[in-house]
């Protein structure tokens, strides 16, 4: 699924960061998530390259369910697929500092830049929900295993 999401976001052009559980997975924590979230910036021309990728997808875009979460779900109830875009996130300065710290990967041909693990348990420590704070021990114990390394 990343290789896909990767070449669509290239394709339109959608400057974004992989934040939360997939990013955590990637760089070694081991956790699970059902989903994709990113963070971007919400202008109008984001909004439109949205749409133009759940369109690729199949997909639609849901309406903020908490609109001062400035947050956009992608979903296709097919097969359950779900991207998050979120232009704030708790914890997190701005797109700019999260996008600086972190990583470009690479899927298939294309890369997407993924938050640096410091950025990430940031942003559940300031969420403060439930299933961030389950997390938090596992992401911590990676972190300082990458420190020691």
């Amino acid at each position: 699924m990343l290789i896909l999401v990767a070449r669509l976001l290239t394709r339109h052009r959608m400057d974004v960061v992989l934040i939360g559980n997939a990013a955590a997975a990637i760089q070694g924590s081991p956790v699970t998530t059902m989903d994709l979230d990113f963070m971007f910036r919400k202008t109008p021309t984001n909004l439109n390259k949205l749409k133009r990728i759940a369109d690729d997808l199949g997909a639609v875009v849901l309406r903020p369910c908490y609109p001062a979460s400035q947050w956009h779900r992608v979903t296709r109830d097919r097969d359950g697929l779900q991207l998050d875009f979120m232009a704030k996130i708790d914890g997190v300065r701005s797109f700019e500092s999260l996008r600086s710290a972190a990583s470009a990967v690479r899927f298939g041909e294309h890369d997407i830049h993924v938050a640096a693990l410091r950025d990430i348990i940031r942003s559940k420590e300031g969420a403060g929900r439930e299933q961030d704070i389950a997390v938090l021990p596992i992401l911590r114990r990676t972190l300082d295993e990458q420190e020691k390394a």
